[in-house]
């Protein structure tokens, strides 16, 4: 199995007083971000969520507060097996005490299972399907950052809304995929719209001609991207080889992040909505973040992922603090009690589900004529409220909601 990994220690000695002191295993806050460091989503989260998770203890202040905390990292290489392996064994053998990130959805559903038995804590920043605060919920994992309920109603409703009313799908085979396509499709035929087919595409994949060729035979309005990451891009660039956005169909990229933009151009990308909650240039405190993130990440801006996953880890610390403990089980319930607040996101809650709830907006991405400089590529079109951007808590079948 390849695996990297990665520590860093930050602070001396504990300094929780007393009977608390007890209450933190081995005296150390472990934390494990666990993604994909090599392949399709690589720029998503990878090498980035680490540093993002660093610079959250840093903020956080645990040096000055005597707290001893530990940063290790691992490469799951999207395969389920692969990330329950890691999980496991960061649990079992290396104390670790709360997991972070976690792309790809089919990874994120059995770590936050295993999650759940050692009774640890995860805090999903990277995989998006909404079963993970839905029927597959868990009072040991927070849901940080966007699911996919979100992403097809800002995205889907914006676009069935504007007179994209017919619909086709390129769906990456597996649980994030098929998640997306579905809560798209709801949002879809809820508008008034038709979904004319559908196709399920390897993962990860290359090639994506023949997919596109059935999409194009369609003749949908729009083309529903139920993929991410390095398959997001494949099937952009070669839509735009066949002329397909040309021909007069439109690309709906259901799930695009920022490095994804810049990896495309704007040649490539212009006109592209999108869903995001979080953007580098939204306001001061969001640009002033970015700049010590991108001068330590070689000047690669972050994406919605590092965000969260610094908010993240931010907020685990302040419940741990709270909670003088780091027992997973009594920190998420911590979690859901504190009202997040952070300079990148803002005042929130997490919810008795586990989902956070913060604002998402809908995006469009500039013409090259309209950008000022690197990684300035959205134009905001819509701010969606933070109680609307996400599932009501009623709708989910989660059973930890009474």
């Amino acid at each position: 199995m390849k695996r990297k990994l990665l520590s860093t220690l930050v602070a001396a000695a504990f300094g929780f007083a007393g009977a608390a002191q007890a209450q933190i295993s081995d005296g150390v806050i472990k934390i494990g971000v666990m993604n994909d460091m090599s392949g399709v989503y690589a720029d998503i989260g990878g090498p980035g969520s680490v540093l993002a998770a660093r610079m959250a203890v840093e903020d956080f202040g645990a040096a000055a507060k005597g707290m001893k905390v530990e940063v290790v990292s691992a490469d799951h290489q999207n395969k389920p097996d692969v990330g329950s392996t890691i999980a496991r064994t960061w649990y079992d053998v290396d104390k670790v005490d709360m997991i972070v990130d976690v792309p790809t959805s089919s990874v994120a559903l059995a770590v936050s299972q295993i999650t759940r038995e050692k009774g640890k804590a995860h805090v999903n920043t990277g995989a998006a399907t909404s079963d993970l605060s839905g029927k597959a919920c868990s009072p040991n994992t927070v849901h940080w950052l966007y699911d996919t309920w979100m992403l097809a109603n800002g995205t889907g409703s914006a676009i069935v809304k504007t007179g994209g009313d017919t619909w086709f799908f390129l769906t990456a085979d597996y649980a994030f995929g098929h998640a997306l396509e579905r809560d798209t499709e709801a949002v879809v035929l809820k508008n008034g719209g038709k979904v004319l087919g559908k196709v399920r595409t390897p993962f990860p994949a290359t090639d994506f001609s023949s997919f596109l060729l059935q999409a194009q035979a369609s003749k949908a309005k729009i083309i529903g991207l139920a993929n991410a990451g390095g398959d997001t891009i494949n099937s952009i660039k070669q839509a735009a080889e066949f002329g397909i956005v040309k021909g007069g169909q439109n690309l709906a990229g259901l799930l695009v992040f920022l490095p994804d933009v810049h990896g495309l151009g704007l040649n490539t990308a212009q006109g592209l909505m999108i869903t995001e909650p979080f953007y580098w240039d939204l306001n001061d405190q969001t640009r002033a973040w970015t700049k010590r993130f991108a001068a330590a990440n070689g000047g690669k801006y972050p994406s919605a992922d590092h965000a969260g996953v610094y908010s993240g880890v931010l907020h685990y610390l302040k419940a741990v603090e709270a909670a003088k403990t780091d027992d997973g089980t009594k920190v998420v319930a911590k979690m859901k009690e504190l009202p997040t607040d952070d300079p990148l996101f803002g005042k929130g809650v997490v919810r008795a589900d586990g989902r956070k709830i913060h604002p998402a907006y809908l995006f469009e991405v500039k013409k090259p004529s309209e950008s000022k400089g690197p990684y300035d590529y959205y134009k905001l079109r819509a701010t969606i409220p933070a109680d609307q951007a996400f599932r009501p808590l009623k709708d989910g079948e989660c059973p930890l909601v009474k």
